[in-house]
């Protein structure tokens, strides 16, 4: 509910701690008791602030000369301004022969809430309830500007930075990780082949083990090589809009006061996105082929692929809506202008960038690769069980953050620290990279060379951590939401985030990977 643009906060106390929410519950089920009963009475609060206008002089011009404010005009320039709007909502049983004697707008007495239940409105059938309201203006020393500060102050500033130190340590432990590979190992054994004259270059590469024995296939074209460029295309797009958006709002850009201003700003930023998303996908699509051939329906199927998974999860959840009768269902109006977004502005710019791509020079593989590709050794473990345990180390950055962005969309709370997400995200895409670095290393140096989709999900798996928190917080804290619609709702847009987070998050390991295996191949000298 919404007074002069600002939502209806409620106060509400839970272990003696006071917490502020925005709306009011339909009904309540007390504890110990199998009735339920309807929230049928709201006490509102208006919170005014008296002003004065600003009262000017008003110089005419031409026939009319000089004119002044006269003292009526003033006194209309006088009055109160709305900053704050708060509810507290009750469950009254009123006696039905009184209340049908009664008109709209008629007066009814005020009630001292909460009631005892043997006054309160039980809901049962052939009852007949009737809805009240009562509201009380109140002056208030809050000035206009400062009136969304009641919304926007988040408590636990200390559980952020704690979150922020944990995954400063976490960065600190990798990076260490691949200091120590780059500058020890890497560099020692560079430096140790380089040294040697041909003939012994020879002998010793009889002898080598590890990652200097897949020189001939590390650069080989990995299995579903178009459909990692589609997903490589699409996680630049997302990580683009995610960064750009979460600094804009860091700012002061996106304020909660502009009503979808948020949502808004992503989808135009993924629309135009779709430029970079065609040119990354391209140029790899180039690099790993040798050719552009076949780059057009590459750039269509990166126009289509994130924002079809998102249009079939949407309409399997607006059917659903549509069978409950429910109005949060999006209109056909609506579809049918996300759709011309998506076919008249994404697809010509993808395929744009696409064409971009095409232009742009190839990466040039440093060695060779040979014909006969290499058998990789047999392993103790399942290299996926290594490539899902990475996951965590993302997760570990991200989950307390997740919490608070959770309570925020389902249970209405605000959402305003941009700042610390900001810190956040820069430190996901850190922990990302070296976690992806170190996996590819230690792929290659059990002469495993198909590093590709392994530095993609290494970091990418953190997706399936997320997917699991999300239906952890179903579990333990919506245990208010009702019925399995709800809980389709929530889990079909869980599952898109987690989409979404599952492209970002590999892109950024791949890339990352990517870089460092031609880096580490390009220093060496081999016929």
């Amino acid at each position: 509910m919404i007074l002069d643009n600002l939502p209806a906060l409620r106060f509400a106390k839970q272990n003696g701690v006071t917490i502020q929410w925005t709306g009011y519950p339909v009904g309540y089920s007390p504890p110990n008791s199998n009735d339920d009963y309807i929230i049928n009475h709201l006490k509102f609060k208006v919170l005014v602030h008296e002003y004065e206008g600003n009262v000017m002089e008003v110089i005419g011009t031409g026939e009319e000369g000089m004119g002044v404010i006269s003292e009526a005009d003033k006194k209309k320039a006088l009055g109160y301004e709305i900053v704050g709007f708060e509810v507290v909502p009750c469950s009254v049983k009123y006696d039905p022969a009184k209340m049908t004697k009664l008109h709209m707008y008629d007066p009814v007495p005020s009630v001292n809430c909460p009631l005892e239940l043997d006054k309160a409105q039980i809901i049962k059938e052939h009852e007949r309830i009737t809805f009240t309201y009562e509201v009380e203006f109140v002056k208030s020393e809050t000035r206009w500007p400062s009136r969304w500060d009641a919304y926007l102050k988040m408590e636990g500033a200390r559980v952020h930075w704690f979150s922020i130190l944990n995954s400063l340590m976490v960065i600190f432990f990798l990076a260490g990780i691949v200091f120590v590979i780059f500058l020890r190992t890497v560099r020692r054994d560079l430096t140790k082949y380089e040294e040697l004259d041909k003939e012994a270059q020879a002998q010793m590469n009889e002898e080598l083990s590890g990652w200097k024995l897949v020189v001939g296939d590390v650069f080989r074209e990995p299995e579903m090589s178009k459909l990692l460029c589609i997903m490589v295309g699409d996680g630049v797009r997302i990580t683009g809009m995610a960064v750009v958006t979460i600094v804009f709002a860091a700012l002061g850009f996106m304020s909660p006061a502009s009503r979808g201003m948020l949502l808004t700003g992503m989808i135009i930023l993924y629309l135009f996105l779709g430029i970079a998303a065609g040119y990354a996908g391209v140029r790899l699509w180039r690099t790993v082929k040798g050719t552009s051939e076949g780059w057009r329906s590459l750039s269509w199927s990166i126009a289509c692929f994130f924002p079809g998974i998102a249009f079939v999860i949407l309409t399997v959840l607006n059917f659903l809506l549509w069978s409950s009768n429910s109005t949060g269902a999006i209109p056909i109006s609506l579809y049918f202008e996300l759709l011309a977004l998506w076919f008249c502005i994404s697809v010509p710019l993808t395929l744009f960038g696409g064409f971009l791509g095409t232009r742009a020079e190839a990466i040039q593989f440093p060695v060779r690769t040979n014909q006969i590709p290499r058998e990789i050794p047999e392993r103790k473990y399942p290299s996926w069980l290594l490539v899902l345990g990475a996951g965590t180390l993302p997760f570990g950055t991200l989950f307390i953050e997740l919490f608070f962005i959770f309570s925020s969309i389902w249970l209405g709370r605000f959402y305003y620290v941009f700042g610390f997400l900001l810190i956040v995200l820069l430190l996901l895409v850190v922990v990302c990279a070296e976690v992806s670095v170190v996996l590819t290393y230690m792929h290659l140096c059990v002469e495993d060379w198909r590093w590709w989709w392994k530095a993609f999900y290494a970091s990418g798996s953190v997706a399936l951590y997320v997917f699991a928190y999300s239906i952890n917080y179903l579990v333990f804290d919506l245990q208010s939401l009702s019925g399995p619609v709800s809980a389709m709702l929530y889990i079909g847009y869980s599952l898109l985030m987690a989409i979404a987070i599952m492209l970002a998050t590999g892109t950024i390991g791949f890339l990352t990977s990517f870089y460092f295996v031609h880096y580490l191949f390009s220093s060496v000298k081999i016929d």
